[in-house]
Protein backbone atom coordinates (compact mmCIF):
# COMPACT_ATOMS: atom_id res chain seq x y z
CA UNK A 1 0.00 0.00 0.00
CA UNK A 2 1.32 3.51 -0.53
CA UNK A 3 1.51 6.40 1.60
CA UNK A 4 -0.80 8.39 -0.34
CA UNK A 5 -3.06 5.64 -0.10
CA UNK A 6 -5.42 5.34 3.46
CA UNK A 7 -6.20 2.02 4.62
CA UNK A 8 -10.06 0.56 4.38
CA UNK A 9 -11.94 0.28 7.29
CA UNK A 10 -12.52 -3.04 8.38
CA UNK A 11 -15.89 -4.78 9.96
CA UNK A 12 -17.63 -1.68 9.32
CA UNK A 13 -16.08 0.07 11.82
CA UNK A 14 -13.70 3.69 11.58
CA UNK A 15 -10.68 4.78 13.46
CA UNK A 16 -13.52 6.82 15.20
CA UNK A 17 -14.96 4.15 16.67
CA UNK A 18 -18.33 1.83 16.26
CA UNK A 19 -20.77 3.98 14.39
CA UNK A 20 -23.29 5.01 16.90
CA UNK A 21 -27.14 3.44 16.50
CA UNK A 22 -29.46 5.42 15.25
CA UNK A 23 -31.83 7.65 17.18
CA UNK A 24 -34.89 6.86 18.04
CA UNK A 25 -37.43 9.56 16.34
CA UNK A 26 -39.53 11.68 18.25
CA UNK A 27 -43.20 12.03 18.92
CA UNK A 28 -44.96 14.99 19.15
CA UNK A 29 -47.66 13.53 22.28
CA UNK A 30 -47.02 14.70 25.65
CA UNK A 31 -48.44 14.66 28.85
CA UNK A 32 -51.56 15.84 27.60
CA UNK A 33 -51.93 12.27 25.78
CA UNK A 34 -51.69 10.68 29.62
CA UNK A 35 -54.27 12.92 30.94
CA UNK A 36 -56.66 11.91 27.65
CA UNK A 37 -56.11 8.59 28.56
CA UNK A 38 -56.60 8.62 32.02
CA UNK A 39 -59.77 10.84 31.63
CA UNK A 40 -61.41 7.91 29.35
CA UNK A 41 -60.61 5.66 32.04
CA UNK A 42 -62.30 7.70 35.01
CA UNK A 43 -65.58 8.69 32.82
CA UNK A 44 -66.14 5.65 31.08
CA UNK A 45 -66.17 3.72 34.48
CA UNK A 46 -68.09 5.84 35.73
CA UNK A 47 -70.77 5.97 33.24
CA UNK A 48 -71.28 1.79 33.35
CA UNK A 49 -70.81 2.14 37.25
CA UNK A 50 -74.10 4.31 37.03
CA UNK A 51 -75.41 2.50 34.31
CA UNK A 52 -75.23 -1.46 35.25
CA UNK A 53 -75.51 -0.27 39.40
CA UNK A 54 -78.63 -1.37 39.64
CA UNK A 55 -78.45 -5.30 38.34
CA UNK A 56 -76.98 -6.12 41.49
CA UNK A 57 -79.28 -8.25 42.36
CA UNK A 58 -80.15 -9.72 38.85
CA UNK A 59 -77.44 -12.62 38.67
CA UNK A 60 -76.11 -13.33 34.99
CA UNK A 61 -77.08 -10.40 33.92
CA UNK A 62 -74.98 -9.09 36.52
CA UNK A 63 -72.36 -11.39 35.77
CA UNK A 64 -71.82 -9.86 32.49
CA UNK A 65 -72.12 -6.14 33.79
CA UNK A 66 -69.29 -6.62 36.14
CA UNK A 67 -67.28 -7.95 33.35
CA UNK A 68 -67.93 -4.43 31.42
CA UNK A 69 -67.29 -3.01 34.13
CA UNK A 70 -63.66 -4.38 34.82
CA UNK A 71 -62.70 -4.51 31.14
CA UNK A 72 -63.88 -1.75 28.83
CA UNK A 73 -62.67 1.09 30.85
CA UNK A 74 -58.83 -0.42 30.42
CA UNK A 75 -59.22 -2.04 27.01
CA UNK A 76 -60.52 1.76 25.98
CA UNK A 77 -58.00 3.28 28.05
CA UNK A 78 -55.05 1.17 26.29
CA UNK A 79 -56.82 1.72 23.11
CA UNK A 80 -56.40 5.82 23.28
CA UNK A 81 -52.70 5.64 24.02
CA UNK A 82 -51.75 3.22 20.90
CA UNK A 83 -53.96 5.35 18.49
CA UNK A 84 -52.06 8.57 20.05
CA UNK A 85 -48.93 6.99 19.34
CA UNK A 86 -50.28 6.02 15.44
CA UNK A 87 -51.41 9.25 14.95
CA UNK A 88 -48.84 12.26 16.97
CA UNK A 89 -45.99 9.81 17.08
CA UNK A 90 -44.53 6.61 15.56
CA UNK A 91 -46.73 3.75 16.04
CA UNK A 92 -46.31 1.80 19.82
CA UNK A 93 -43.27 -0.56 18.70
CA UNK A 94 -41.02 2.89 17.99
CA UNK A 95 -42.38 5.62 20.65
CA UNK A 96 -42.97 2.78 23.18
CA UNK A 97 -40.40 -0.05 22.01
CA UNK A 98 -43.51 -2.46 22.56
CA UNK A 99 -41.94 -5.60 20.59
CA UNK A 100 -40.95 -8.82 20.92
CA UNK A 101 -37.84 -9.28 22.36
CA UNK A 102 -36.10 -12.61 24.30
CA UNK A 103 -34.02 -10.14 26.37
CA UNK A 104 -36.81 -8.65 27.53
CA UNK A 105 -38.72 -11.17 27.94
CA UNK A 106 -36.72 -12.78 30.44
CA UNK A 107 -35.97 -9.68 32.06
CA UNK A 108 -39.50 -8.79 32.64
CA UNK A 109 -39.70 -12.45 34.21
CA UNK A 110 -36.16 -12.15 36.16
CA UNK A 111 -37.56 -8.88 37.67
CA UNK A 112 -41.36 -10.00 37.98
CA UNK A 113 -40.22 -12.99 40.10
CA UNK A 114 -38.37 -10.96 42.34
CA UNK A 115 -41.35 -8.31 42.58
CA UNK A 116 -43.69 -10.98 43.46
CA UNK A 117 -42.09 -12.08 46.52
CA UNK A 118 -41.71 -8.13 47.59
CA UNK A 119 -45.16 -7.62 47.04
CA UNK A 120 -46.68 -10.73 49.05
CA UNK A 121 -44.51 -9.53 51.75
CA UNK A 122 -45.66 -5.92 51.71
CA UNK A 123 -49.07 -7.35 51.27
CA UNK A 124 -48.86 -9.07 54.52
CA UNK A 125 -47.16 -6.40 56.03
CA UNK A 126 -50.44 -4.29 54.59
CA UNK A 127 -53.15 -6.68 55.83
CA UNK A 128 -51.76 -6.60 59.30
CA UNK A 129 -52.00 -3.19 59.21
CA UNK A 130 -55.42 -2.14 57.93
CA UNK A 131 -56.85 -5.04 59.25
CA UNK A 132 -58.24 -8.65 57.46
CA UNK A 133 -61.28 -6.70 55.80
CA UNK A 134 -59.15 -4.47 53.40
CA UNK A 135 -59.71 -5.38 49.55
CA UNK A 136 -58.97 -4.05 46.34
CA UNK A 137 -61.58 -2.02 44.18
CA UNK A 138 -61.70 -5.42 41.92
CA UNK A 139 -62.19 -7.43 44.94
CA UNK A 140 -64.94 -5.60 46.17
CA UNK A 141 -66.39 -5.90 42.95
CA UNK A 142 -66.77 -9.79 43.61
CA UNK A 143 -67.45 -9.42 46.90
CA UNK A 144 -70.47 -12.19 47.64
CA UNK A 145 -70.25 -12.67 43.30
CA UNK A 146 -70.46 -16.06 41.99
CA UNK A 147 -69.92 -15.89 38.44
CA UNK A 148 -69.85 -18.62 35.70
CA UNK A 149 -67.04 -20.96 34.93
CA UNK A 150 -66.76 -18.87 31.71
CA UNK A 151 -67.40 -14.91 33.19
CA UNK A 152 -64.64 -15.85 36.18
CA UNK A 153 -61.86 -17.35 33.37
CA UNK A 154 -62.33 -14.22 31.28
CA UNK A 155 -61.84 -11.94 34.29
CA UNK A 156 -59.45 -14.15 35.37
CA UNK A 157 -57.17 -13.39 31.62
CA UNK A 158 -58.17 -9.65 31.86
CA UNK A 159 -56.69 -9.18 35.14
CA UNK A 160 -53.52 -11.45 34.69
CA UNK A 161 -52.68 -10.38 31.09
CA UNK A 162 -54.67 -8.04 29.51
CA UNK A 163 -55.03 -5.08 32.48
CA UNK A 164 -51.12 -4.99 32.37
CA UNK A 165 -50.67 -4.52 29.47
CA UNK A 166 -53.18 -1.56 29.08
CA UNK A 167 -51.81 0.08 32.30
CA UNK A 168 -48.32 -0.13 31.11
CA UNK A 169 -49.50 1.64 27.86
CA UNK A 170 -50.53 4.76 30.22
CA UNK A 171 -48.21 4.77 32.99
CA UNK A 172 -44.77 3.83 31.38
CA UNK A 173 -45.95 4.30 27.94
CA UNK A 174 -47.54 7.93 27.50
CA UNK A 175 -46.47 9.31 30.97
CA UNK A 176 -42.80 7.87 30.57
CA UNK A 177 -42.74 8.74 26.75
CA UNK A 178 -43.88 12.61 27.60
CA UNK A 179 -41.25 12.73 30.38
CA UNK A 180 -38.76 11.04 27.94
CA UNK A 181 -39.67 13.90 25.03
CA UNK A 182 -38.35 16.84 27.35
CA UNK A 183 -35.06 14.58 28.05
CA UNK A 184 -35.86 14.03 31.57
CA UNK A 185 -33.93 11.39 32.81
CA UNK A 186 -34.58 7.87 33.22
CA UNK A 187 -34.69 7.95 37.00
CA UNK A 188 -36.81 10.71 37.25
CA UNK A 189 -39.48 9.10 34.39
CA UNK A 190 -39.14 6.00 37.15
CA UNK A 191 -39.89 8.02 40.25
CA UNK A 192 -42.53 9.81 38.84
CA UNK A 193 -44.37 7.13 36.82
CA UNK A 194 -44.31 4.89 39.90
CA UNK A 195 -45.66 7.54 42.17
CA UNK A 196 -48.56 8.82 39.39
CA UNK A 197 -49.07 4.72 38.99
CA UNK A 198 -49.97 4.17 42.48
CA UNK A 199 -52.37 7.42 43.19
CA UNK A 200 -53.76 7.19 39.61
CA UNK A 201 -55.58 3.73 40.78
CA UNK A 202 -57.35 5.85 43.29
CA UNK A 203 -57.52 3.83 45.77
CA UNK A 204 -55.90 5.82 49.23
CA UNK A 205 -55.68 2.87 51.13
CA UNK A 206 -53.59 0.62 49.00
CA UNK A 207 -51.31 3.49 47.81
CA UNK A 208 -47.97 2.64 49.77
CA UNK A 209 -49.30 -0.53 49.08
CA UNK A 210 -49.27 -0.11 45.14
CA UNK A 211 -45.97 1.67 45.68
CA UNK A 212 -44.13 -1.24 46.58
CA UNK A 213 -45.79 -3.37 43.47
CA UNK A 214 -44.91 -0.41 41.07
CA UNK A 215 -40.99 -0.31 41.72
CA UNK A 216 -40.10 -3.53 40.27
CA UNK A 217 -42.30 -2.55 37.22
CA UNK A 218 -40.85 1.05 36.77
CA UNK A 219 -37.19 -0.87 37.20
CA UNK A 220 -37.69 -3.43 34.58
CA UNK A 221 -39.14 -0.21 32.10
CA UNK A 222 -36.10 1.74 33.10
CA UNK A 223 -33.06 -0.74 32.68
CA UNK A 224 -34.23 -1.84 29.11
CA UNK A 225 -35.65 1.56 28.15
CA UNK A 226 -38.31 -0.74 26.10
CA UNK A 227 -42.26 -1.20 27.40
CA UNK A 228 -42.13 -4.95 27.11
CA UNK A 229 -40.18 -6.08 29.83
CA UNK A 230 -42.35 -3.75 32.35
CA UNK A 231 -45.80 -5.46 30.64
CA UNK A 232 -43.99 -8.99 31.47
CA UNK A 233 -43.11 -7.73 34.97
CA UNK A 234 -46.58 -6.69 35.46
CA UNK A 235 -48.23 -9.66 34.52
CA UNK A 236 -46.27 -11.81 36.36
CA UNK A 237 -46.86 -9.28 39.28
CA UNK A 238 -50.72 -9.72 38.46
CA UNK A 239 -50.38 -13.63 38.39
CA UNK A 240 -51.07 -14.71 41.94
CA UNK A 241 -53.62 -11.90 42.73
CA UNK A 242 -55.60 -13.04 39.18
CA UNK A 243 -55.79 -16.78 40.77
CA UNK A 244 -56.88 -15.54 43.99
CA UNK A 245 -59.67 -13.59 42.14
CA UNK A 246 -60.62 -17.04 40.04
CA UNK A 247 -61.14 -18.75 42.76
CA UNK A 248 -63.17 -16.51 45.09
CA UNK A 249 -65.15 -15.78 41.85
CA UNK A 250 -66.02 -19.51 41.62
CA UNK A 251 -66.99 -19.96 45.39
CA UNK A 252 -63.51 -22.24 45.63
CA UNK A 253 -61.89 -20.21 48.17
CA UNK A 254 -63.55 -17.90 51.01
CA UNK A 255 -63.50 -14.26 50.56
Amino acid sequence: MDASQAPEPTGGRTLAGPAPEAERPVHRWGFGAFFLAQAVFVLVSVMLAAYFGSLHDEGSRFGVALVLMLMVPTLLAGAVAVVITMVRGNGPRVDFGLEWRWKDVTTGLGIGAIGLVTTTIASTIWLSWVGPDAQSTVSGLLDGVRLPPALAVVIFLHVWLIAPICEELLYRGLLWGAMERLRWSRVTAFVLSTAVFAIGHLEPERTLLLLVIAIPIGVARMVTGRLTASVVAHQVNNFLPAVGLLLISLGVMPE
